[in-house]
């Protein structure tokens, strides 16, 4: 642990690392911390002062960088630091203080295959059009799925891959596909502009980071609509969710346009958490996936979310499963506890009601 001597952000991201945490935390009043499987660790024997916080953050930022946070108070960013890898970094204040939050990148992109998804996730690869949305809260892991996706799309078939990140995370390389990575800010000025363009820059793939507004939203759906394959985020916990965020950023005079156009063109939604591990090691993948079928299309054209549900609880001969299916097959495997899995369901009484296992995890 750091004496108060270390001051070197390059020194706490190492840290970081060498524990195998996923986030760093600079914070005034706080020693600079970890997240461990979750938990916060600190890496230091000291509190930040606010100059301590500023001058570790100011000290890695580009003079562009530094005048995109005077001006907007808000810094998303790509840090490499040779011989430990990338890092994205968010920039903020709080109480008036500069803080900021760093999340590492693994140097090398996973496979699909090994990140605990469902076979079912390959055949989605294989769409040649469309929207896909991949969903869940903030360090769930939908920025890893998305990237393997990629990878592995572009290591299966030929074509051109647009990316529009903010900022890029994973570097992609060229194989079968040409994969051009733009990030906001460095590259292109906003997500709409650069979707609008890249609908001329002969794409066969784009790919959205995160659909944060209205504009986006639209070009998004616009370019599936129109013979792309769009895959992008959401930040929501689960596909109905995913659903009402997206049409819920629309006038309500827009919205039947909105659910006619996804009713088109959306394939599926993917949903994802990161839940702890019985035995304390680590965190493992709870899924959900929606894929819209006739039946599917027709209750988001109606907006019938609860319906949503009740036929992706019958239809796993199609792909689909519920996160309550996903948490039952994790329990049953002894990979959470139930305690863990009556936080996650969307129906409790579905976990309550299995019988005792010798595993010793259904308690």
């Amino acid at each position: 642990m750091a004496n108060e001597n270390v001051l070197d952000v390059v020194y706490f991201l190492t840290e970081t690392v060498n524990r195998s945490a996923s986030d760093l935390h600079l914070a005034v009043g706080s020693p600079p911390m970890a997240r461990l499987h979750g938990s916060l660790v600190p890496l230091a024997e000291y509190n930040l002062t606010a100059d301590n916080c500023r001058d570790l953050i100011l000290g890695i930022l580009t003079e562009n960088q530094r005048a995109r946070l005077e001006e907007e108070w808000e810094l998303d960013f790509a840090l490499q630091v040779d011989g430990l890898g990338r890092f994205r970094g968010n920039a903020h204040y709080s109480r008036g203080s500069l803080e900021a939050a760093f999340r590492h990148i693994p140097s090398e992109i996973p496979d699909i295959k090994n990140l605990g998804h469902r076979p079912f996730l390959l055949q989605l690869c294989n769409l040649e059009q469309g929207l896909i949305l991949f969903t869940g809260i903030t360090g769930s892991g939908k920025t890893t799925t998305l990237a393997s996706i990629i990878q592995h799309i572009g290591s299966q078939r030929s074509g051109v891959i647009i990316t529009v990140e903010d900022p890029i995370e994973f570097i992609f390389e060229n194989r079968l596909s040409l994969v051009k990575q733009r990030e906001l800010g460095t590259d292109t000025k906003s997500f709409p502009i650069a979707l609008r363009h890249a609908l001329r820059q002969d794409p066969d793939i784009i790919m959205i980071s995160e659909m944060r507004d209205r504009e986006t939203m639209q070009t998004a759906i616009s370019a599936a609509e129109t013979g792309h394959l769009v895959l992008a985020t959401v930040h929501t916990i689960d596909a109905p969710k995913a659903l009402d965020r997206l049409i819920d950023s629309f006038p309500p005079d827009q919205q039947p346009q909105i659910l006619a156009q996804l009713a088109n063109c959306l394939q599926a939604v993917v949903s994802q958490r990161l839940l702890p591990r019985a035995d304390g090691q680590g965190r493992v993948l709870a899924t959900e996936i929606m894929v819209c079928n006739n039946a599917i299309r027709a209750c988001l054209r109606d907006r019938r979310g609860e319906q949503m549900i009740g036929l992706m609880e019958i239809s796993s001969r199609e792909g689909m499963h519920t996160i309550d299916d996903s948490l039952i097959e994790l329990l049953e495997k002894g990979l959470i506890t139930k305690e863990e899995a009556l936080i996650n369901a969307r129906d409790p009484n579905r976990i309550n009601n299995l019988k005792a296992k010798k595993s010793g995890f259904f308690s």
